[in-house]
């Protein structure tokens, strides 16, 4: 008899089954090659944050040097998540009927000041803010945070029509201020410590001096909502890294801002000179607290001038800070 053996060998028919590799998750993240973004720059150069995300997911960065820019590409789902001034946030969140965005953390406070010539200090000293009358200051852009203070500033001192205010590039800022073609520039940093160490400006305002507690929101931490609302345990693990991150560049001044100016360098291909980038550090400081009344005060600034519409922007949806409360125990609101 012979017998027949069945199911002792692979039947040419069969097809080997292959392990499912699940794709990774992408987290695309937006922030400028800029010291007032030294968190996002820390964190990606000593993947602080990747190590928080875990391997599943996947970092895809996009740098940005304004901005409007980093709001069209959010609206676009071109980032997730983005290091950005209050001004463009703002103008996100009505601009998309508080539907686009919200912010989730604070990031960076300080860093801006009023910068102007030795000739101009000097009459100010004599003749206080009657001497910016007649005078050409420059901001970043129109409608941009610094240039909303400026604004303020000058209104609330009744010169704002006698003042000539001139949006320019930060770059075209210290070229012109350097030649004489500006009297001052209300800059950001480190820009405004690159127009004194530079081209021989005189800090005439340090911001902070004009604000309660010495604090206004420079940066936030802005995410998409449908990406909040989809991976809320991505966007909790990235504050983690934030909060270890920001610790670290307080404790760490002299080594953070190596790490810092090497991550600018290669983004940009030009590090910051090391008086230039002292100084700037020294005018700001890095905190998770969002300060949430510097922000609203900035929204109200700009309705006022003419910025946000005809109506009273609605700005109850702006903030969601329960991540941020989670990860730290605070109760910021």
């Amino acid at each position: 008899m012979v017998l027949t053996l069945s199911g002792c060998g692979k039947n040419n028919n069969d097809t080997e089954q292959k392990p499912i590799v699940a794709e990774p998750q992408i987290m695309k993240v937006g922030y400028f090659p800029n010291i007032t973004h030294a968190q996002a720059l820390a964190g990606m150069n000593m993947g602080t944050f990747q190590k928080a995300l875990g391997d599943s997911v996947k970092l895809e960065a996009k740098i940005f040097n304004a901005g409007p820019a980093e709001i069209e590409a959010l609206f676009a789902g071109e980032i997730d998540l983005g290091y950005i001034g209050p001004s463009p946030a703002l103008n996100g969140y009505i601009k998309s009927q508080g539907q686009a965005l919200q912010i989730i953390s604070g990031s960076a406070s300080g860093g801006a000041s009023l910068i102007v010539s030795q000739e101009l200090a000097n009459d100010y000293s004599q003749n206080g803010v009657n001497a910016l009358i007649g005078k050409k200051i420059a901001s970043p852009q129109q409608g941009n945070t610094q240039d909303i203070s400026l604004r303020h500033y000058l209104k609330d001192n009744g010169i704002l029509e006698k003042t000539q205010i001139i949006p320019i590039a930060n770059a075209d800022q210290l070229t012109m201020f350097s030649q004489k073609e500006l009297d001052g520039a209300w800059a950001p940093e480190p820009w405004a410590s690159r127009l004194i160490e530079e081209a021989g400006g005189v800090r005439l305002i340090d911001e902070r001096d004009l604000w309660p507690n010495n604090q206004f929101t420079t940066t936030n931490i802005i995410v998409r909502t449908e990406f909040l609302n989809q991976h809320p345990d991505l966007v909790k693990n990235w504050l983690r890294a934030q909060v270890e991150i920001t610790n670290w560049l307080k404790n760490n001044p002299i080594e953070a801002q190596a790490v810092v100016n090497s991550e600018i360098e290669k983004l940009s291909s030009k590090k910051l000179a090391d008086n230039v980038l002292s100084s700037a550090w020294e005018k700001l400081n890095f905190t998770v607290d969002p300060l949430t009344d510097s922000v609203k005060t900035f929204a109200s600034w700009a309705f006022d001038q003419g910025y946000l519409g005809k109506t009273q922007p609605d700005l109850t949806n702006l903030y969601n800070l329960n991540l941020l409360n989670e990860v730290t125990g605070q109760k910021y609101q």
